[in-house]
């Protein structure tokens, strides 16, 4: 990437830092689940910017090499009927498998000691709003996004020669994931009913980043909490709420240190307790 490249993206990127805050802000005020707790805020910033742009250069080369292997890896018979599906029913599609792979990446970032040395980064956080969202290692969001796009590509839902919205999946797939992470980490009381069991919501993440014994390593989908219902790991009671974040070793030192975290032999946190928050009420 070049200067103007990286130029647009900052930009790009700033223009939906400010459409973000402009949603979430006054939501989290009018809405908030609990009382706002001191977090080093620039350190959130620089992790929204350096997570929206690294990713994405390490990324490209990769999943160009995995779409042109995975083109020569299937049949021509396979790949011209996927090709021949509706765009919405590719689209998905795209998502659900999409879904699977990276549930799966989630799942073993918590069971692999050497992927949660990257991935206690972001569990670190003690209090969830929608900028918590943007606060993980780099090669954490690498990985998962990975174990979500190349079920992808090998399936054909996705290929090199793909063009106009077909093109378009594998893009619109990580936006949709992007974008409902924000929400899922939102600070707000907000239930749902039935439409939990559906769609992943601030309360199915907010069990996912609990420190208690109830809950703990549970809630890994990023969308259809259906997935994590399928492979025995929903976590949602009705009336409660998550009584205490974070982990028992908590990761410091700002961005670099958080950054070399991983590579600290000394250095391994794990799931525990930490100070709890006020019981948070139940909302409607």
């Amino acid at each position: 990437m070049n200067a103007t490249g990286l130029t647009t993206e900052v930009l790009r990127l700033s223009i939906w830092l400010v459409l973000l805050a402009m949603l979430f802000v006054p939501v989290e005020w009018l809405f908030a689940l609990h009382a706002r707790r001191g977090r080093a805020r620039w350190a959130d910033f620089g992790y929204y910017f350096l997570n929206g742009l690294l990713p994405t250069i390490v990324l490209a080369p990769m999943l160009a090499t995995i779409a042109l292997l995975a083109q020569q890896a299937t049949p021509a018979a396979y790949t011209g009927w996927v090709t021949g599906w509706p765009f919405l029913a590719k689209l998905v599609a795209g998502l659900i498998v999409s879904e699977v792979g990276a549930y799966w990446g989630h799942r073993w970032c918590h069971e692999v000691p050497f992927l949660w040395r990257f991935h206690a980064i972001h569990h670190s956080v003690e209090h969830l709003d929608w900028l918590a969202n943007t606060r993980a290692h780099p090669l954490d969001i690498v990985f998962v996004r990975l174990c979500g796009l190349v079920p992808v590509y090998m399936l054909g839902l996705a290929n090199s020669n793909a063009t106009g919205a077909d093109a378009m999946i594998p893009i619109y797939v990580t936006l949709a994931g992007t974008i409902w992470s924000f929400l899922v980490h939102a600070n707000v009381r907000w239930r749902f009913g039935w439409l939990e069991q559906v769609a992943a919501t601030p309360a199915f993440h907010h069990w996912h980043h609990t420190n208690g014994a109830d809950g703990r390593d549970r809630n890994y989908a990023a969308m259809f909490p259906w997935v994590d219902r399928l492979f025995g790991t929903l976590h949602l009671p009705r009336d409660r709420w998550p009584p205490v974040y974070g982990i028992d070793k908590p990761v410091r030192g700002g961005i670099a240190g958080e950054l070399l975290h991983p590579f600290r032999r000394d250095d391994v946190p794990g799931a525990a307790v930490v100070a709890a928050p006020p019981e948070a009420p139940t909302g409607s």
